[in-house]
């Protein structure tokens, strides 16, 4: 009995904190995350292989319809109303004629500066630990790594 009156004790106080939003709820952002800077490159005539190296692929790209592309991006900050953000570019003949969209509400571009506070901001050094940049244990220095010879004695 007072393992239920406990249990059911610790159901209403996660209740309670809940409804107060002192349990964290993290931002959400799903979908293609662009930079103006790289939409403003985007010019008619460029061919459909162009964008993709310049854009990367695009989130909505229906079977249906070969000349249109959909970057599509929703972004829900804290638990709060979710902003959908579109880019579509339309093709004809492979060749980009038309690009329509909001993706570039004001607040976009601080999203994008907002992305860059989660970088490491003290030096890194990426090859740290890495064993294929050299060193004893490349089997270059002729000592013994494992993967010398054996008689089997």
């Amino acid at each position: 009995m007072h393992k239920l009156i406990r249990t059911l004790g610790f159901a209403m106080l996660g209740l309670s904190l809940a409804s107060c939003r002192l349990i964290y709820v993290p931002d959400v952002q799903q979908g293609n995350l662009l930079a103006k800077k790289t939409v403003d490159q985007l010019q008619p005539g460029m061919t459909k292989r162009q964008v993709l190296v310049l854009m990367g692929s695009p989130s909505v790209n229906s079977p249906f319809n070969q000349n249109q592309w959909d970057y599509v991006s929703t972004q829900q900050h804290r638990g709060g109303n979710v902003k959908v953000r579109t880019l579509t570019l339309t093709f004809n003949n492979d060749v980009l004629v038309r690009t329509d969209g909001d993706f570039f509400a004001e607040d976009a571009q601080k999203l994008v500066d907002d992305t860059k506070k989660y970088h490491a901001s003290y030096p890194v050094d990426e090859t740290k630990g890495d064993k294929s940049t050299g060193g004893a244990s490349s089997g270059k220095d002729g000592g013994d790594n494992g993967g010398g010879e054996d008689d089997g004695h």
